[in-house]
């Protein structure tokens, strides 16, 4: 656009130049257009002057009049002097023509006072040209005579031939005017000899014309080779052949009537009657001249206005289509952010955090001054404010009974339906919650999921009116995802609730087994001491009677010493036995209890663990072998990683060894549990020679309440709990691989366990 401003200009110069006027005027119009669109001003003001020189030229002095006001108007607020002084001095020369002598003076004398400062400027040298040839007019010959002598100056010293030869021809003109003949036909020689030198036949002709008036009213000198019967009418047939050459040019009838008067002034009226009727002719050009640049000049202005026109409704179209287009990049963008906002308010599990994503989002978009959530109650017969912020502060708990008549929101949760009040009536005023504000628009969205209904949000503005169609179709966005997150976060609370349920079954039937193992390990050397002490009673009860009876022999007394003596060595040893069991079971219990951190030997806590469960491998047909070397120190959680063992050899038992008969009988299994250690890690091997597990079963095998023996004995938690605790606490890995020969599970731990944020614990169940 910018490049096009210049183009058109060229064009039009191009135009003005052969002296096609009205195709001129519209490059110079688009031109002006181009400049206006780009942000040229300058451009546009001197476009505007063209414009208005064209229809001048063209006779249309009321258009040209317009033109030149359209450019002062433009330069009047840059203060720049040049635009400024050239739009004054060309809507003076334009005055000048309508013959408002007066007014174009003061044109031209604001003109002049703004040029001083640039008064080297070709712009100033043209104001004086326009003041010299209106005072001309006026017959102001010495202000004209000025004006001159300062243009020859200016020309001078701009180098300029055209304003030379200008200068001295308008200088001749006052001279004459001025009684001084001599000097003006000196300047008029001296305009008619630069005009030829510069080839401007235009500029000849004037000076010519100057020439034979002056000839005309002074008693001067014939010029050299006259021919003619006097100097006036020598001249004035030079002009006249000077005007001929000129392509497109009718010769003005004011040249033929001074030839008519001179003619006749020498006696030859026939001849002047000839030219009499040659200017008539001439005049007759002028007009039909005159009238086609009329026409032409019409047609510009016509042209002009359907273009304008045109571009009037092409730039409305073009307006409408980018408010349009902005409307869409609204819209655009309000769905790519609720969007994003859906995405964020969905990803929450918890109510309340749900409830401060809406509320925050809600404050983004829309005019709120109260802002609430109402969920119905659990008998369904009440909606209870979950949620409610009014002026930044929270408001307090409210229940409104789905009985209340005048309650919008149980009107919208009874409708699912919304429910808009663009002003609320006055009267409403009376059923406000005590303590709250007045607002007077509110708009109530029912909170749906499918076809359950879960309860009501609301946003309410002080001002009347405030949600649009926009307005309510942002809200009504946020509201089906606030109702499917609170709906989420629900389930996401009963799911939790039940895996609670489920982890705490784990727990108990973790403990059943642990108990069942206890006293089955108690129960052996306990029911041999109790075997024995009852023998060793009975046989104590055989000596006393001996001793009381008919005698004690010394063999039976050594005999039951003897009883004695293996019989508590026998008591002694599954007492002893006893107590290590109870010793293991106490610090087994005390570990899963407290999951305390301590330092702790491997191989001693693993024959712990394994101690607890060997009644029910021994009880399943199965066996467990254990490679730990002694001596591996480590700082962990006993408790925990002793849970992640014994889930580990449940699952075994479990899954791994299937009946293998068709009797039903059970293969004999075998698990082994053995450890490596390095200065920093510990890695930890237990593996089983059943039946592995299906690959299509393996990558779920940790995820909670997988299982593939669900009413059979398995929960699905207890590998998700042991992956939990063995990467959430122990700061490990574990790793799974299994077969047809069977399944392996490989813990990667290190021997210091990373310390925990107290403020943020280990999640594990």
């Amino acid at each position: 656009m910018p490049l096009a401003t210049w183009v058109h200009d060229f064009r039009g110069l191009l135009a003005h130049t052969s002296r096609d006027l009205g195709t001129a005027a519209g490059h110079y119009m688009q031109s002006y257009e181009a400049a206006l669109e780009s942000g040229q001003l300058r451009g546009a003001i001197t476009a505007a002057i063209n414009i208005g020189d064209c229809f001048a030229s063209l006779n249309d002095n009321e258009s040209a009049l317009e033109w030149m006001q359209c450019a002062l108007d433009l330069a009047r607020p840059t203060g720049w002097p040049r635009s400024i002084g050239a739009c004054q001095t060309h809507a003076a020369d334009t005055m000048r023509k309508l013959g408002r002598l007066a007014t174009a003076e003061e044109l031209l004398r604001d003109a002049l006072h703004i040029l001083a400062p640039v008064a080297g400027a070709r712009t100033y040298a043209n104001a004086l040209f326009h003041l010299g040839e209106l005072s001309l007019d006026k017959g102001d010959y010495d202000t004209a005579l000025d004006a001159f002598s300062r243009l020859a100056q200016r020309a001078e010293a701009l180098g300029q031939a055209d304003f030379r030869s200008m200068a001295q021809r308008g200088s001749a003109h006052a001279l004459s005017y001025l009684d001084r003949p001599e000097e003006a036909l000196q300047a008029a020689e001296r305009a008619c000899q630069l005009a030829t030198a510069q080839g401007d036949a235009m500029h000849q002709v004037a000076a010519l014309r100057v020439l034979a008036m002056l000839h005309a009213r002074h008693e001067l000198p014939p010029p050299p080779g006259m021919l003619e019967r006097n100097p006036a009418l020598h001249f004035l047939h030079q002009a006249l052949q000077v005007a001929a050459s000129i392509d497109g040019y009718v010769p003005p009838g004011e040249l033929f009537d001074a030839l008519a008067r001179e003619y006749a002034h020498a006696g030859d009226y026939a001849r002047a009657y000839d030219i009499a009727l040659d200017a008539g002719m001439a005049r007759e050009k002028s007009h039909t001249q005159q009238a086609s640049n009329r026409a032409t000049a019409m047609q510009v202005y016509h042209q002009t206005e359907h273009a304008r026109s045109e571009g009037y409704h092409h730039r409305e179209l073009a307006a409408s289509e980018a408010r349009r287009a902005e409307v869409l990049q609204q819209t655009s963008d309000t769905l790519e952010r609720l969007s994003a906002i859906g995405q964020e308010i969905t990803t929450h599990l918890d109510a309340s955090a749900v409830f401060q994503v809406l509320d925050r989002h809600v404050h983004a978009l829309l005019p709120v001054n109260t802002f609430a959530v109402y969920m119905l109650d659990g008998p369904g017969t009440a909606l209870r404010r979950a949620h409610g912020m009014e002026a930044g502060r929270p408001l307090p708990d409210n229940a409104i009974p789905l009985s209340n008549p005048r309650a919008y929101s149980v009107r919208c949760l009874l409708g699912r339906r919304e429910v808009y009040i663009a002003q609320v009536p006055p009267r409403r005023h009376a059923y406000t919650v005590p303590g709250t504000l007045h607002n007077q628009s509110v708009l109530y969205v029912p909170l749906m999921v499918g076809e359950r209904v879960l309860g009501v949000m609301t946003v309410q503005a002080c001002q009347a009116n405030a949600y649009g169609e926009r307005e309510r179709l942002i809200f009504r966005t946020l509201c089906a995802y606030g109702a499917i997150a609170l709906d989420n976060a629900s389930a996401y609370r009963q799911l939790q609730d039940a895996q609670a349920q489920l982890v705490s079954q784990e727990k108990l039937a973790a403990l059943g087994s642990l108990m069942a193992g206890v006293a089955h390990e108690l129960n052996t050397p306990i029911g041999n001491s109790l075997l024995i002490a009852s023998t060793m009673q009975q046989k104590t009860e055989d000596v006393e009677r001996l001793m009381n009876g008919p005698g004690l022999r010394r063999s039976d007394l050594a005999a039951y010493i003897e009883d004695a003596g293996k019989a508590s060595a026998l008591v002694m040893r599954g007492l002893h036995s006893a107590a290590d069991l109870v010793n293991s079971f106490k610090q087994v219990a005390v570990d899963r209890t407290t999951e305390q951190r301590r330092q702790f030997d491997l191989q001693q806590v693993s024959n712990e663990i394994i101690a607890t469960v060997m009644n029910r491998i021994r009880s399943s047909g199965h066996r467990i072998e254990m490679e730990v070397d002694f001596g591996i120190a480590m700082d962990s959680y006993p408790g925990p990683f002793g849970q992640v063992i014994t889930n580990l050899i449940n699952n075994a038992l479990l899954h791994a060894f299937d009946p293998g008969g068709n009797d039903g009988s059970a293969s004999t299994g075998c698990m082994r549990l053995c450890a490596t250690a390095d200065a920093a890690r510990v890695q930890i091997v237990f593996e089983d020679n059943g039946g592995g597990i299906a690959e299509q079963y393996l990558s779920r095998i940790f995820d909670p309440f997988f299982t593939t023996k669900l009413g059979q004995g398995g929960s699905g938690l207890g590998l998700s709990i042991s992956y939990n605790i063995v990467t959430a606490l122990l700061g490990g890995t574990i790793q799974v691989a299994s077969s047809g020969a069977g399944t392996r599970f490989t813990l990667d731990l290190p021997r210091v366990a990373p310390r925990l944020d107290a403020a943020d614990p280990a999640s594990i169940y």
